[in-house]
């Protein structure tokens, strides 16, 4: 129980703001200009600062003071990341209260939009044991058949997505060990979707959003485990349903000139948006290479062009994010909240809620992204002056335009 200070101050916003940006009590304490002991009981919840000590906290880590008396959303479910290396448990941290925060943005705005329905295949499977090759072929058809793709190259994946009821974040982490991660969130009803923007690979970033897209169709009801088999299973089942989304079997196979060239993977890297290395892989699980086969090209792969990098990698623009973006645009053309308002009312620093809707830098600064428009005859209420506490709800779909 919390004694003196500021009241309502909520400990778990503490503990998340340390993950988010990555700094130790110890560090926090000397910013703060107070002990790690005093860090330590915020942390807790046997203290809370006083009202001088939290505005100080709030301006060293860039939140207003009034953040941390908010109560945080229910937790998102367990993400399960690419890496389970012990090594990476702070970046884990961090990317799970960046993934929170996006979450709180989302909520946040939801109370004055409609977001798209949520459109997944729905698995209840338990054990990833339970998971066939041909369950996850058949997974893959059905999400492209509930998001009407066909089985022709998907153009803009990241907008199939959001057109899905997805949130999709892509910010630049400082952790390029993890490409992304997912997790459903009870809060929204929908899942979220954070993609690392270090690598600012296009081919690439499409496959680790499908590959997201996988754990969320498939391995939703099967509980998080340290296991290391396990883990590496799951990691192989969301790969392999990535390549079976990107690259659907009937069409895609029947472009391929087996064996295929290294020239021929690049005109098929081109085509699909997918790495060579991706269409290696799809080809083998498609038994038109074998090991042997498949080894051979990799090792071409590598001797030619290197084991990281291909030709062509700069070709395709990594695919953005919009819904959170045109939410917010949508919000201040309308006027129901200012523009100048979104920082305070989110509790946010401004470059955090740009990084997280994939706003452009200085977005808030800029008056010019304030559109007028003719006055509408049924008067609008803004944010700031709700007389009844009731909230004008925009009905929001995203364009199919990029």
């Amino acid at each position: 129980m919390s004694k003196g200070g500021v009241q309502g101050f909520q400990n778990d916003r503490l503990s998340q703001i340390l993950a988010a940006r990555r700094l130790t009590q110890v560090q926090l304490a000397s910013m703060v200009e107070v002990s790690p002991a005093t860090i330590s009981k915020w942390r807790a919840g046997t203290q809370a600062p006083e009202r001088d000590a939290l505005e100080r906290l709030a301006r060293v880590v860039n939140v207003t003071p009034e953040w941390f008396t908010r109560p945080p959303g229910a937790k998102v479910s367990m993400p399960l990341f690419r890496s389970n290396a012990s090594a990476h448990v702070a970046a884990r941290a961090m990317l799970e209260a960046r993934l929170e925060w996006a979450q709180d943005v989302a909520a946040a705005l939801m109370e004055y939009v409609d977001y798209p329905d949520v459109n997944l295949p729905t698995r209840t499977y338990s054990n990833p044991e339970e998971i066939t090759s041909t369950d996850i072929e058949r997974a893959a058809c059905e999400c492209r058949d509930l998001w009407r793709l066909g089985r022709s190259a998907i153009q803009d994946l990241a907008l199939a997505a959001e057109g899905a009821g997805i949130i999709l974040v892509r910010e630049e982490t400082g952790v390029a060990q993890i490409e992304g991660l997912s997790a459903w969130s009870e809060v929204l009803g929908r899942p979220l979707i954070l993609l690392s923007a270090d690598k600012d690979n296009g081919y690439r970033s499409r496959f680790d959003l499908a590959h997201e897209i996988g754990h969320l169709a498939l391995h939703r009801s099967i509980q998080r485990t340290t296991d290391s088999a396990r883990h590496k299973l799951m990691e192989q089942q969301a790969h392999r349903f990535a390549g079976a989304f990107l690259l659907p079997a009937e069409t895609f196979a029947a472009e391929v000139h087996v064996p295929p060239t290294l020239d021929d993977l690049l005109l098929l890297k081109r085509r699909w948006g997918v790495s060579a290395a991706a269409i290696i892989m799809r080809l083998k699980a498609l038994d038109l290479l074998d090991e042997e086969g498949a080894l051979v090209l990799f090792k071409r792969r590598s001797a030619r062009w290197g084991a990281k990098v291909e030709p062509g990698d700069g070709d395709r623009q990594p695919e953005q994010p919009r819904l959170l973006r045109r939410t917010i645009d949508l919000l201040v053309e309308q006027k129901v909240m200012p523009m100048e308002t979104i920082p305070r009312h989110l509790g946010l620093a401004a470059g955090d809620i740009e990084a997280l809707a994939g706003l452009p830098r200085g977005y808030f600064e800029s008056k010019t992204n304030v559109v007028e428009f003719a006055r509408l005859k049924s008067t609008q209420q803004t944010v700031d002056n709700r007389p009844d506490g009731d909230n004008k709800v925009v009905p929001f779909r995203p364009s199919t335009k990029s």
